[in-house]
């Protein structure tokens, strides 16, 4: 039977936007974030869960913070990595991690930055706390859909190797 034995993968999906949280329009990206995980953990047990919280520190520590002590393998939020005055995600994600990990997020931004230069401002960054990958991405579903792309390349090995198996 697929998925026997084999420990069941979480994940948990965190929007950050105040007018999606107010019901001012609908979350595209953190739906965008689930298919892409759908698609590429097809034949794995998973649980995806999701939530949308306003642009807010303390809102956002606690969701990281529910997401960890839950035991999710993955957090991905998106949202919040720009230069405005309320996108405060990738500071609380680097006081929350335990290590930060630069190089896919370095990656990405300069891959499309070659083409769209404005994936050069995003902040975005990704990290661990205790054994939990935590991935900050861009609000908008094209960006999505592109750094998602890239990050599901090195995902499954970068579990290993927080878990101790990879080399």
């Amino acid at each position: 039977m697929p998925g026997e034995n084999k420990k069941q993968l979480k994940i948990h999906i965190i929007t950050l936007s105040d007018r999606a949280y107010r019901g001012v329009y609908e979350d595209k990206s953190g739906p965008k974030i689930k298919e892409k995980l759908e698609e590429h953990y097809k034949d794995t047990v998973t649980e995806i869960t999701s939530e949308i919280v306003p642009d807010e520190k303390d809102i956002l520590l606690k969701a990281l913070e529910k997401a960890v002590f839950g035991n999710a393998d993955l957090i991905f939020t998106t949202g919040g990595t720009g230069v405005g005055p309320r996108d405060i995600t990738p500071e609380v994600v680097t006081e929350f991690a335990d290590k930060i990990i630069p190089g896919i997020m370095d990656h990405i931004r300069l891959k499309y930055g070659q083409t769209i230069p404005n994936a050069l401002i995003s902040r975005s960054v990704a990290g661990i706390r205790n054994r939990t990958i935590i991935y900050s991405l861009p609000g908008s579903v094209k960006a999505v859909d592109e750094y998602m792309n890239e990050i599901l390349l090195t995902v499954d090995h970068l579990m290993l190797m927080v878990c101790g198996e990879g080399h």
